[in-house]
């Protein structure tokens, strides 16, 4: 499919990276229906890309994403989809079966993508670009970024997973916080309590998060990291006598692989291994 069917985002690949640019500045990139299916099948494009190693997601303009777009939420109560249209030519099924129908549910499908995502927020992130932002696997944000659930102030509830990932990157305190005042936090409060990995010069975001994926592709076997992300998401759930167990299983698994002879071979020889793409 060529990239003109996307009406609300862009979508660039510069071998090892892929860039997904969430495209309504106008609007502070407000959600609708169908900028999640585009973003969904752009999603499936890159993970089964074998020069992608690694995604960016990002924002045109001056945010990242503004929340849901206040003239869809009016028409849900009307019973129609938020800017709906074109969704049967954007079907897609991004992400791991292996990992299970709770990883692979609403947004959720994005921790079950076999590569590694990283949100690069250059601006506001309110409201579901909240759950979308944490449903990715780093958040690098820009300075002037700011954070806020927003929904209490909506009279609607902690929205698309965000119970679930918000306590477990920041604790329940500070994502109690967060949802019951709606409260709007600064990039540096969110780095101070885990919401996000690392803050940077807006002028420097998307850069220094396309070299992050580079970094990887230069040194971090795709076959790995696939492994290790699935691993981390589904023993959240897990106790640790099991997760023991199937690490020793994994770790017999990974001897087999090309991967791992590359591995020893580039570090017995003092050179950057060359590692398959997935």
């Amino acid at each position: 499919m060529e990239t003109d069917v996307y009406e609300q985002i862009l979508y660039s690949v510069e071998d090892p990276v892929a860039t997904i640019t969430l495209n309504r500045p106008e609007r502070l990139n407000a959600w609708t229906d169908r900028m999640g299916d585009e973003l969904r099948h752009a999603i499936a494009r890159a993970e089964s890309d074998k020069s992608v190693v690694g995604i960016v997601l990002t924002g045109a303009g001056r945010g990242f994403c503004a929340g849901a777009d206040l003239k869809g939420l009016q028409a849900l109560s009307s019973g129609e989809r938020m800017g709906a249209g074109g969704a049967s030519a954007l079907a897609a099924d991004p992400g791991d079966p292996a990992m299970g129908e709770s990883f692979r549910k609403h947004y959720s499908y994005l921790m079950s993508v076999r590569k590694p995502i990283i949100a690069a927020i250059n601006g506001p992130c309110a409201g579901m670009a909240m759950p979308i932002a944490l449903f990715c696997d780093l958040r690098f944000a820009a300075e002037s970024a700011t954070f806020t659930t927003a929904f209490v102030r909506r009279g609607l509830i902690a929205e698309w997973g965000l119970a679930w990932t918000l306590p477990r990157l920041v604790g329940s305190a500070h994502a109690l916080d967060l949802l019951l005042s709606g409260r709007k936090i600064d990039a540096r409060e969110a780095e101070r309590i885990g919401l996000v990995n690392r803050v940077l010069p807006d002028e420097k975001l998307l850069a220094q998060s396309v070299d992050y994926v580079r970094e990887l592709a230069a040194s971090s076997s795709p076959a790995s990291m696939m492994v290790m992300k699935r691993q981390v998401y589904q023993q959240l759930t897990r106790e640790l006598g099991p997760s023991c167990d199937e690490a020793v299983s994994l770790m017999v698994e990974s001897f087999s692989r090309p991967d791992f002879k590359e591995g020893v071979q580039s570090f017995l020889e003092r050179r950057p291994p060359k590692f398959p793409r997935v």
